[in-house]
Parts: structure tokens; C-alpha cells; sequence
């Protein structure tokens, strides 16, 4: 039977059929080395059927096999790992999984067959459940004859016994709060604790193609915060807001040598168009100084028409990577790019430092995030550019530094290759002058540093300033006994509240859901890191009060209503400043600066960001990087080109430098050195 005949008798069924059996599919993702692709094993058991990881490494031939991450999932199925059911199955998974099958599903071909996941049931006979199987060539296995757990030795009960009860309980209040907490810890497992926060805290999903993700309402609107404050400062400064096409031919992209092979592995092509092959491939914008710069070369004609100063709200594609990280590292990601040209080079600079100082803004009025601004190395500049400047992050659980936002000094390279030029305002006879131009950007890829610096094991943290909800209103202290008047008092209290916060501009949310109790509500809100939850209770209402509880510290304070208005905004900036103030000590205190080359590698292995005399020469850069990747005991990372660094890599040459003293040799090379620059393993 072929799988679209299968799949067409199978049909959603509410409520559970009287006499079936619920059925679990598992996936499993072997040990694989890094170079190989893993073969995902799928397991199809009852639900109650204990599944053993050694019988299923055993049966499948395969080493080590654990759940399978969203990761992987998605990769395969096109979904996180708690949507996986066999019906995901397809005609083109037949060689690329394993399928084991429990024999007491195989031996029982006229029991009703339940398969489930939080969208809803598919039910069919083990008839059909073994005939949709036969396709993919499943192994049936007997999993009660797993490898039975060793004896404890005689004489009484052993230390393994009083392990393993503890490893349960462990693992059964783990199981517990899945529900509807992070299960992992932020220092243990850094990635897995990412991943959890950022989809059970409800700010993206996972889409069914590999490196992209939904943005969902709880992280757009921090992006929304973003763009509604840079669009009104950077139209104070005359820029404004323009829309180019996604699409550049291969011509344009091509015409900079520089500009496109800094970005060639990353541009992703549009070749076909329905059956046809198009005549000239077409790419998809990596970023878009060739989209728009032959327009630039049109509309100026005059000194007159400038400065040109253009921004664009958009998404670009880059494509080249293997390591998708959600905000960090995605292939297709929203941001904002500016261009402008200018009639001097000193016009151009000052625009450089002046965009550089609202990103600046940003991360410490917004995001509560501190960054170092600096100037980047030759090797690290935009390419095609002549120098970029750069605001440079820490993440302090991974002892990384990240780049936040970029504002680029393009000079005159671009205008010389485009032609984009004006007639001389000294007068005719005098040759034309290129303008002089900057491209500058800030993306989502924010949203994600301010996630892992701010975050705990509670959920997300998020700043007022730009939470999707800056309070939540809870109501509380209603039981049984509760009688229905003081029941609606609280109730309308909350309402009112509600309402009085939302004419203030206050983003609020009130959770009126009686099914569950207010403990289990704090949790949720904790998880998706609202800064403030004002509870509200007959005592309350009483006292014509609410008490306030702080997501970041837990403190809690008793508010009146008749002066709620001014003191929750001060609530507010007290969070704010308290996140920037333990997220800049953090920065600081990671922050090293060393003269030798024993203290550098030293401190990197610290989780530190290191700044140190360099000579400024690129093959003592490419030296630094290299030799860096070690341990301080000389052993060497295994290194993945496409991962984030184990080497150092310059971040930046910071603006603010420690004083050079007469004779300073370069940290690596003992050439002379020219600069302090800041180095650190990064993402």
C-alpha cells in the first residue's frame, strides 16, 4: 500500500476511541562524527512500552543514541521534536531513517492504534499502522528484552540503588516541569537552555527550513520598540525611509571584486523559474550597496542633491553556514541598512560616528546591554569599505563577544565603481568629485544577545523598555470560599487597573484564566520575562492597593492606586538600570588587559575578553587567531571553521585606549605595537 493511499484513511479523532491504544514515535539521533550526516532512528511503541537507548543501539546498529533536539527535527521533519509523529513520514525519508517497530504492535493487527502530538490524533489498525510502516523497512523489535541493570552485590542495599531512586526523582521533576519551565541550566548546557527559553517563553518558533525561524509576537515587538526609536532619531538627522528590490542580477553584484567575495558563499541564487532556466542567475541580497548605488549614480547630478541619505527597513538572506544559532545566525534576518553620500570625507566620517552613537543608545537605553565601540582591524572591516566602526557585545555564559551593530565608512570606492559623481562646486574646469559614502546596520541578531546576557533559569528577562507586555496584572487570593461580591470587586479592580495602565502607554496584560491557579500564572509570566507582576487580592482592593513583584530580583513592593501612575514607570527605569548595572560590572570584570602572551591565552581560557598591544600587521592577526585555539596546557580545540571561534579573532580596536607606554611590543609577534585591540573567542 502506497504512503498517499495510507494517509488517506488516516482521520483526527476527539475524544479517545473506546478499546485503542495510545502509540508513541520517538526519534533518536545516533553518535555521528562531525563530518557524517546522522541517520535519525525512529521508534514506534506503545506509549507505556519502555524503550531501552542500549536494545535501540543494539538494533539499530548504532552508537550512543539520544532523543533527538528541535534541531535535528527540524532538519528532517520540518518541526520541533514534541510535534514529531510518524505521519511526518514521507516517500523521501525511506534511505535516510531507521525504523524500529515494538512487536506488540506488529502481532496485533485489528487494535486501534492512537498517534498523537499537541495539534491532534491520527488513529488507525496496526494493520494499517504496520502496512504505512513497510515502506520505510522497520525493524521489529521486542523491547522487553532489554539488557536488565545490574544486581546490587549482597549483603544490603548498594550505593548504586540510592543513586538510581535519586536520578529518578530527578528526572521525574524534570519530566514535571517541562510543562512549563526551562529544564535545563544556563551554565550546564548553554545551548539546550537557549533553545528552551526562547520557544516555551513564546519569542520564535522553528521553521521547517533549516537556519529560519518565526518571529513571534514576543520578539517582534521588541524589534518593533527598536525600529519606531532609531526611525524617529535617524529622520531627525534628515534620513529617510526608502524600499529597494530583494533581487540583483549577477552583473551588478559581481562589479565590486572586493564587496562580493567578502559575501560569495553566503549568496543564495535564483536560477529556475518554473521549468525554465533563467538566462542570468539572480541573488537574493546579502546587503545592498550594489542594489541601490546605480540609483545613487542617477539621481545625483548636483552638488546640490546632497547629501543622499536613504535607509530601508528589510530582511536579507545569507546562506553559507552550517550552524544556525536562532538571532545569531540565521539565514534570512530583519534589519534596518542606511546609505548616505556625502560632498567631503569629513561629512561622511562625522555621519559614521553619529549613527555609531545612537546604536550605542540602543543597546544601553533599550536593550540594558553594555557595549565597547571601536574601529575594526583591515582583515575584520566591511569588505569593499574603508574602514567600519563597530559596537562589540559579551555573552558572559560563554565568555564570547559578539558584534551588535556596524556603521561603515565606505570613502570613495563604491562611487568611483558606480560613477556616482557630481560637478565640481569650485567651478566647471575643475574635475568631478565622487561623493563620499556610509552604509550602516543594526539586525535582529540584538534580540538574541540581549536574551542570553539578561536570561535565566527561570525564562526570559526582558527590559520594560521594550517588552512586548511591561506588566502583567494577576489576580489572586480567590478560593471557594471566596464570595461572589469580593470575587467581582477584585475583578473589576483589575479591570480598571488595566484599563487606567493602557492610557498611560503602559503595554499590560491581565490573566483572568480561573482553570489554573496563581502560582502556575507567576511561573508562565516569569518564563516569558514580563518585568513587573502586580498581583491584586481582596486584601488588596481593601487596602486600594497592589503589591508589585520584580521579574529580575523577585523583590516585591506594595503600590497604591492612587499613585500607581508614576510609580510603576519608576519601577521601570529602577529594572533598567539594575540589568544595565549587573550586565556592565559583568562586561567590566571580563574585561583584561594583558601584555603577555602567557596572560592572553590565560584569560581567553577565563571566559575573559582580552585586550592587548598588537603590532596591527594582519599575518600576526591570522597568528593570534590560530595559536589561541588552545587550552593554557598547549592542547588544541578541535576547531570547525563554520562554529563559532575557539581562537581569538580581533573584535575591535576600542575608541577609548589604555595608554600606550614608549617601547610596548605587539602581545604575539614583540614587533612595536601601534594600538591597544580588544581580542576574544566569538559568534
Amino acid at each position: 500500500m502506497s504512503i498517499e493511499a495510507t494517509f488517506s484513511m488516516l482521520s483526527l479523532a476527539e475524544p479517545l476511541p473506546s478499546g485503542s491504544v495510545e502509540v508513541k514515535s520517538l526519534v533518536f539521533k545516533p553518535k555521528t562524527p562531525k563530518s557524517q550526516t546522522p541517520v535519525p532512528i525512529i521508534v514506534v511503541a506503545k506509549k507505556d512500552t519502555k524503550t531501552a537507548s542500549k536494545l535501540i543501539a543494539q538494533e539499530a546498529n548504532a552508537k550512543d543514541p539520544r532523543l533527538a533536539r528541535d534541531e535535528l527535527t527540524t532538519q528532517f521533519f520540518g518541526c520541533p521534536a514534541r510535534k514529531f509523529t510518524i505521519a511526518l513520514l514521507s516517500a523521501k525519508h525511506k534511505d535516510t531513517v531507521k525504523v524500529l517497530l515494538d512487536s506488540t504492535i506488529s502481532d496485533d493487527e485489528a487494535t486501534e492504534y492512537v498517534i498523537s502530538n499537541e495539534e491532534g490524533r491520527l488513529v488507525l489498525t496496526g494493520k494499517q499502522l504496520v502496512g504505512f510502516l513497510s515502506t520505510f523497512t522497520p525493524k521489529v523489535v521486542d523491547f522487553s528484552k532489554a539488557p536488565e541493570a545490574k544486581k546490587a552485590p549482597a549483603g544490603g542495599k548498594s550505593q548504586s540503588n540510592k543513586v538510581t531512586k535519586k536520578a529518578k526523582k530527578i528526572s521525574s521533576a524534570l519530566e514535571d516541569a517541562k510543562l512549563i519551565g526551562v529544564t535545563v541550566d544556563k551554565n550546564k548546557d548553554f545551548p539546550g537552555w537557549y533553545q528552551q527559553i526562547l520557544t516555551k517563553g513564546e519569542m520564535l518558533d522553528y521553521y521547517n527550513v533549516s537556519g529560519c525561524y518565526i518571529l513571534r509576537p514576543g520578539s517582534y515587538t521588541i524589534w518593533e520598540q527598536i525600529q519606531s526609536w532609531f526611525d524617529a532619531e535617524i529622520k531627525k538627522d534628515n534620513v529617510r525611509n526608502a524600499y529597494f528590490p530583494m533581487f540583483v542580477s549577477s552583473s551588478v553584484l559581481n562589479k565590486e571584486k572586493d564587496h562580493v567575495e567578502g559575501f560569495a558563499p553566503e549568496v543564495a541564487w535564483v536560477t529556475r523559474a518554473g521549468s525554465s532556466d533563467l538566462d542570468e542567475p539572480i541573488a537574493i541580497r546579502p546587503t545592498s550597496e550594489t542594489v541601490m548605488y546605480p540609483y545613487f549614480a542617477k539621481w545625483i547630478r548636483s552638488h546640490r542633491d546632497l547629501p543622499l541619505k536613504l535607509n530601508q527597513w528589510n530582511s536579507v538572506v545569507r546562506w553559507e553556514f552550517k550552524h544556525p544559532q536562532p538571532f545569531l545566525r540565521t539565514r534570512e534576518f530583519l534589519w534596518q541598512e542606511g546609505h548616505t553620500a556625502h560632498l567631503t570625507a569629513q561629512e561622511a566620517e562625522d555621519e559614521v560616528l553619529r549613527i555609531l552613537d545612537l546604536y550605542e543608545k540602543i543597546f544601553n537605553d533599550l536593550l540594558a546591554l553594555p557595549i565597547v565601540k571601536g574601529k575594526k582591524t583591515e582583515k575584520e572591516k566591511f569588505a569593499g569599505g574603508f574602514y567600519t566602526t563597530t559596537c562589540e557585545g559579551y555573552i558572559p555564559t560563554t565568555g564570547r563577544g559578539i558584534q551588535c551593530a556596524t556603521s561603515h565608512n565606505l570613502g570613495q570606492n563604491f562611487s568611483k565603481m558606480f560613477n556616482i559623481s557630481v560637478e565640481n562646486p569650485a567651478g566647471s574646469d575643475k574635475p568631478k568629485l565622487f561623493v563620499h559614502q556610509t552604509s550602516w546596520g543594526i539586525s535582529t541578531r540584538v534580540i538574541g544577545v540581549m536574551v542570553m546576557v539578561h536570561s535565566d533559569n527561570k525564562g526570559l528577562v526582558i527590559p520594560p523598555r521594550v517588552a512586548q507586555f511591561q506588566t502583567v496584572i494577576i489576580p489572586v487570593g480567590l478560593t471557594t470560599k471566596t464570595s461572589k461580591d469580593v470575587e467581582e470587586k477584585v475583578f473589576d479592580t483589575c479591570k480598571k487597573l488595566e484599563a487606567r495602565l493602557k492610557s498611560d502607554g503602559i503595554r499590560v496584560a491581565t490573566d483572568y484564566e480561573q482553570y489554573y491557579s496563581p502560582g502556575w500564572k507567576f511561573a508562565q509570566w516569569e518564563l516569558k520575562g514580563v518585568p513587573v507582576r502586580l498581583e491584586v487580592g481582596p486584601k488588596d482592593v481593601a487596602n486600594e492597593s497592589v503589591l508589585a513583584v520584580r521579574r529580575d530580583t523577585g523583590a516585591k513592593s506594595s503600590i497604591k492606586l492612587a499613585e500607581i501612575d508614576k510609580k510603576l514607570p519608576e519601577l521601570f527605569d529602577e529594572i533598567h538600570n539594575s540589568l544595565y548595572k549587573k550586565a556592565k560590572d559583568t562586561f567590566d570584570a571580563h574585561r583584561v588587559v594583558v601584555h603577555t602572551w602567557k596572560e592572553f591565552v590565560h584569560n581567553l581560557n577565563q571566559k575573559n575578553i582580552v585586550v592587548a598591544p598588537w603590532c596591527g600587521r594582519m599575518e600576526c592577526e591570522e597568528d593570534i587567531k590560530k595559536e589561541s585555539a588552545t587550552t593554557d596546557s598547549g592542547e588544541e580545540f578541535v576547531v570547525d571553521e563554520k562554529a563559532p571561534s575557539m581562537g581569538a579573532k580581533s573584535l575591535c580596536i576600542p575608541f577609548k585606549q589604555p595608554k600606550l607606554e614608549a617601547g610596548e611590543k605587539c602581545v604575539k609577534c614583540g614587533q612595536p605595537a601601534v594600538n591597544f585591540t580588544m581580542f576574544g573567542r566569538s559568534y
